[in-house]
Order: structure tokens, then sequence, then C-alpha cells
């Protein structure tokens, strides 16, 4: 599947595909300003020196390929500088990236992002609820990776479901620690020899939570380390599109017979809760234009004090007159109110809270 992109005329955009070649190559070739996130899991650069053993002197299965291996941090920083900067010319300028690391590396990529012109927005730990014991007892268990998300530059907008998160932590604010299982059992891909296909796949979960929260249905997720495609897998079964990149051939085939698994939910299951901020600012005046509200109706404080409404939408009391928030903070002597969650209406001698009518016409103006 292809997209065109509004700023390229006839250059497409290959969605939903994966692209094999090296990662900086094949973004600097795609259409500038046509993805909305990236989410990149790049080489750690571990520096292991020498096997693993545990104690039952069995073989760690540790990440020492090739494409992990640089042969100094300087090559590794150019490394890290030249594709944050190709991925930062595909993002739109609504775009944002996530980029998730250990000890190892992640302090050198949050500084080149920095030094790129990024915005950092979070770094999150993911904690890890079943973590690989450190057989050698001369560290601490290395229990967490560190994610960062930032957007393309400061003061730019990017794409935040808060009530979404804020849904799938039990109605509690989403905090920026994650305790999240890794991957294992049977989503633990395995190549022919029943080993793991890939030292480093990433949890699913990790990634539905990362793309409910921070992208909308139908959006474009690049992954320039795409791996065994776990972002890719998440993505297409949340109705997101996605862009993969990889060189090596063997991961490239597991992640295809992957991905021709994915079942997408129903369109109508992707819908998240919207952030209030979101919505559509309705000021109080407009409940007397659309006769919600009507000239001469009083409304009731908390405290059982009067204040009517006038034709031009302010309030008035018997000391006081202005906007629902500024009779509502002079009435309880107080810097500010929120007055839509402050003051009420009566209806068949119930007292009801006005932010019911402001939703009743939000509901209104969205069916126009």
């Amino acid at each position: 599947m292809t997209v065109k992109t509004p700023d390229t005329g006839a250059r497409a955009l290959p969605v939903n595909q994966i692209i094999a070649g090296d990662c900086i190559e094949v973004m600097r070739g795609l259409p500038e300003g046509s993805v909305d996130l990236i989410f990149a899991d790049p080489p750690y650069n571990l520096q292991l020196r020498g096997d693993l053993h545990r104690p039952d002197n069995s073989r760690v299965d540790a990440v020492d390929d090739a494409w992990d291996s640089f042969g100094s941090f300087d090559a590794y920083d150019r490394f890290t500088r030249d594709w944050l900067a190709a991925a930062q010319r595909l993002l739109k300028p609504t775009g944002a990236i996530w980029v998730i690391g250990s000890y190892h590396n992640i302090f050198r990529v949050g500084a080149a992002l920095q030094d790129a012109g990024y915005w950092i927005l979070n770094d999150v730990i993911w904690r890890k609820s079943n973590p690989m014991p450190n057989f050698r007892g001369k560290r601490l268990t290395n229990a967490h990776e560190t994610l960062i998300w930032a957007s393309k530059s400061e003061g730019a907008k990017y794409t935040f479901n808060y009530e979404a998160l804020k849904n799938l932590n039990e109605g509690v604010q989403m905090r920026s620690d994650w305790m999240l299982p890794i991957c294992t059992g049977h989503e633990r891909l395995k190549d022919a020899n029943g080993d793991k296909a890939h030292p480093t796949q990433k949890p699913e979960s990790l990634l539905h939570r990362v793309l409910v929260g921070t992208t909308n249905p139908g959006d474009v997720v690049l992954d320039p380390f795409f791996g065994t495609g776990t972002t890719g897998a998440v993505a297409r079964m949340l109705g997101r599109n996605f862009i993969g990149i990889e060189r090596e051939a063997g991961y490239r085939e597991v992640a295809a017979r992957r991905l021709a698994k994915v079942r997408p939910l129903e369109r109508a299951t992707l819908e998240v809760t919207a952030s209030k901020r979101a919505e559509p600012r309705i000021p109080f005046g407009q409940l007397v234009e659309h006769g919600l509200l009507r000239p001469g109706e009083v409304l009731v404080s908390p405290r059982g004090q009067a204040a009517m409404v006038r034709v031009d939408g302010s309030l008035v009391s018997a000391e006081h007159r202005g906007s629902i928030h500024q009779v509502g903070a002079a009435l309880e002597n107080a810097p500010s109110c929120n007055g839509w969650t402050y003051w009420q209406f009566k209806r068949e001698g119930k007292l009801i809270p006005i932010d019911i009518l402001r939703q009743q016409l939000r509901a209104a103006l969205r069916e126009t």
C-alpha cells in the first residue's frame, strides 16, 4: 500500500511495508514531513566482553550480533547523529519520536536528540516485572530500560491522548514508570532451531501503550530498526499504518510471517477517549444563544447562593457581576473558579451541573 503525501505530489509513501536496507539511506529517500510518529529501538552498543554463563554453566543468549558492534563511542555517536537527522526530516511538524535504550546508550542518544533540536517531553522507565538475573553477582540486576519521548522541535504540537492513557491505568493519571513484563512465552518468536529469533524483541504491551497514547487511527508510524516487527504488528492491529526498515534478511522474513497473521481490530473499537483539551471550546454565552439556558434563569452555587443569567451570558448576583468563573471566584473569595463545575441549574426540582449542558451542545455541534 502507498499513500501520496501532500507536499511531494506524485511521490508515494510505502506504508505497511518492510523496506530492506540501511535505515539512514532509506530514510533519506522517503518524502519529507510524511511521518506522524517514529519508534526507534537502535543498537544498544552493549560492549560485551566474553561470554556470559548462568550458575549451571549454560551460556546466556546475549546480544552479540554484528549489528550491535561499533568500534568506538565516537563511531556510535556519528551513527546516532546521522539516523536522528534523517528521522527528523521525515517527521511532520506535529510528529514525535520515541527512542528506547539501556544504560549503555540512552544517555548518548538523549544528548544527540537535544543537540539535533528535538524537544524532550518525557523519559519513561520501563520496569521489567521479570528481568534477567545478574548471574555474575557483581552489579545490580538490570531491571529496566529507558524510553525518551520527544517532539520534533521546541514548541511543536504533538499527539497526546491523555484520557486514553488514564483509562488504561484504571482512571489514574499515567505515570512515567511502566511495569510491564519482558517478551516471553508464546509472544517470543523463535527461529528454525527453536532459539530466539531476535535477542531484544520488545513486548507488544509496550508498543500498545505508546501507540494508543501518542498516535491516532490512520497515522503513519515508522520503525527504522524494525527487527521482528513488533511495532508493525501493534500498529496494524490498532489501525495505524507502519513503515519498517530492516537490513537483516532473517529478521525481515520473521517479521513478514508475523504481520501476515495480524488481524486488525474493528474500526469501532479503535476510537479512544478524547482529551478534554482537544474538545472544542464552548463559551457559556452559547448556552444562552442556543436556548439551553434563558436570560433571567437562576443558577445556584454549592452553598445555595444565587446568580441570574443575563442576555450576554454574564451572571449577576446580589453583590457581583461577570462571567461564570468571575462571579464564582468572588462568592468563594478565591483567586479563581471553574464555573462549569461550580454552578448548577434547576430542572423539575433537581439541581444539575451546567457542564451537562456544555456536553450536550458539543455533541449537537459535532453532528452538524
